[in-house]
């Protein structure tokens, strides 16, 4: 929420993503996670509509951007192209959530950050549009992802608002398999929640 520094959210659970692999950076804007990320060893693809913004990016190594208007066009990545993690905040266009779902390999992880209802209360963006429901994260992934963290409420900083976020993991590969991942000793993959 707050420019340059990437979010706590985000940088929380960034640790689940393989290293080294891919990450769909969506509506980045200036990059702040794009560069966090890339810092950290990742190639990311940074997608925004504002050209002026992603133009910030040019020469931060390990960073790819592409101006595209994923509202009012079609998707402009090729269907079968997957990351190891999609990361959105700050932003809600609520017919992407399948697409941002589709766009995980198995394995990955969706890190997503952005407003919610009761924000309305206390500034920008008020719009409903732009306001998840209560829980709407959690139904988004429903039967997709396993939700290793969910968070619906109210934060002081970097400024008050009300938020919901989730990181959440496809554990199954293309073939419709439940992966296994990290088991040791056999059992149900482990995420370490403390981080």
């Amino acid at each position: 929420m707050e420019a340059g520094i990437p979010s706590t959210w985000v940088t929380r659970w960034a640790r689940l993503v393989a290293a080294g692999a891919p990450v769909l950076d969506v509506a980045s804007g200036g990059g702040r996670h794009a560069r966090w990320l890339a810092a950290r060893g990742h190639a990311v693809l940074a997608v925004d509509r504002d050209a002026d913004a992603l133009a910030s990016l040019s020469g931060c190594e390990g960073v790819e951007t592409l101006v595209a208007d994923i509202e009012g066009g079609p998707w402009p990545l090729p269907a079968d192209r997957r990351f190891a993690a999609v990361i959105v905040t700050n932003y809600l266009h609520r017919p992407l959530f399948a697409r941002l779902i589709d766009s995980l390999a198995p394995g990955g992880v969706l890190i997503y950050e952005t407003f919610a209802a009761g924000n309305e209360c206390i500034g920008k963006p008020s719009n409903p549009a732009f306001l998840l429901e209560a829980g709407e994260l959690l139904e988004a992934v429903r039967g997709r992802l396993r939700v290793i963290a969910f968070e619906d409420g109210f934060v002081e900083t970097p400024r008050a608002a009300y938020v919901q976020r989730i990181c959440a993991v496809s554990e199954v590969d293309a073939t419709g398999n439940r992966l296994t991942i990290g088991n040791t000793p056999p059992g149900p993959p482990r995420y370490d929640l403390a981080g």
